[in-house]
């Protein structure tokens, strides 16, 4: 019984690898565009990545960029609540739901529909988040 433990945790090591390898840099830009700071984002993605390797065998067929991703929106909106650190970059003076919505849906190329999902929000107010987000941008060039 310990071999086909250690054979298991073994392939799930080696997999996770090979998903951290090729997914980690755009993860990593993610986590940065959403906390305003490379020490925070790196911080944000590291949790996210531990909760996905956590789950890893309960993915069963899911996509685990996805599921990062998701971990990543959720983590960011409830740290983003508690802790309102000023940030820095183009995207520093909008609200972490605006923040959320504008960067699923440009960087990530999600449709509203697809963001809605992530933010527990209905499509309408997704695309509402995204246009007063981008006005926000826009006016403060």
């Amino acid at each position: 019984m310990g071999t086909r433990r250690q054979a298991r945790r073994r392939r799930r090591d080696r997999e996770f690898a090979a998903f951290t390898a090729g997914a980690a840099g755009r993860l990593l830009h993610l986590a940065t565009l959403l906390a305003g700071d490379p020490a925070d984002g790196e911080r944000l993605l590291i949790a996210a990545l531990a909760r996905t390797y956590a789950d890893w065998f309960r993915l069963r067929g899911d996509d685990p960029y996805v599921r990062t991703r998701q971990e990543l929106a959720a983590r960011f909106g409830r740290r983003a609540r508690r802790y309102r650190r000023p940030r820095r970059g183009l995207l520093a003076p909008l609200p972490p739901a605006q923040r959320l919505a504008l960067v699923l849906q440009l960087y990530e190329g999600l449709p509203a529909e697809q963001t809605a999902a992530h933010l527990g929000l209905p499509p309408e107010k997704v695309r509402t988040l995204c246009l007063r987000a981008l006005a926000a941008v826009r006016s403060t060039r």
